[in-house]
């Protein structure tokens, strides 16, 4: 029998299924380093959630009203043309929203990437981060800690811009006066985690 005859005998190989093949073009990616954004998406009670990581650490976290194209045609503006769908890379942090959102995590070990902001946000989002679980503060004291204590509204627009909320805690701002003020999230998603932090009463 020769070699040509020899690969006609042997039974065809098994075609890849959808999964396998992504995740042959992910190692391909990764093992060339072709991979910088790697995302992934995962279910929480606050609706599902896309998850976004690069070699630094957390670089996104999006809400399902913000449309998974636009997030990602960002990531590959801003960030880096190489986004691809890659779950295995993004496992710490769905496991800290998993554990975070049963009531088995209350702070985030997580590197955070900070691509996505610049200048005074980056500040004001740095100073929300140190924000314990269960305790909330002032859009006016995060200003001040971000160096300008008079730039409350500024802080409120770059807490309005988070790119990774929940993890990066803009919920945990409020008004001076007690009032929650806005969310990206929406306010229904704000009060929720506020709930699950123990700061607000639990609903009956």
């Amino acid at each position: 029998m020769n070699e040509l005859e020899g690969r006609l005998a042997r039974p065809p190989e098994k075609a890849l299924d959808g999964e396998q093949l992504r995740a042959r073009l992910t190692a391909r990616a990764t093992a060339e380093g072709l991979l910088d954004v790697a995302y992934a998406t995962l279910d929480s009670p606050i609706g599902r959630l896309l998850v976004a990581v690069t070699r630094r650490g957390l670089v996104r976290v999006a809400y399902p009203h913000e449309g998974w194209d636009p997030v990602l045609t960002e990531l590959a503006d801003r960030v880096s043309p190489r986004v691809l769908a890659a779950p295995e890379r993004t496992d710490a942090t769905r496991r800290a929203l998993d554990a975070y959102f049963d009531g088995r995590l209350r702070d985030f070990d997580l590197p955070i990437d900070w691509s996505l902001v610049r200048g005074f946000a980056t500040d004001v989002l740095r100073a929300t981060a140190r924000v314990p679980f269960g305790d909330v503060t002032t859009y006016g004291e995060v200003a001040a800690q971000a160096g300008s204590p008079r730039a409350a509204r500024a802080a409120g627009n770059a807490l309005g811009s988070n790119p990774i909320p929940i993890v990066v805690p803009c919920h945990r701002v409020v008004h001076a006066d007690g009032t929650l003020g806005g969310y990206t999230g929406g306010l229904d998603r704000k009060e929720f985690l506020l709930r699950l932090e123990g700061f607000l009463p639990a609903l009956a």
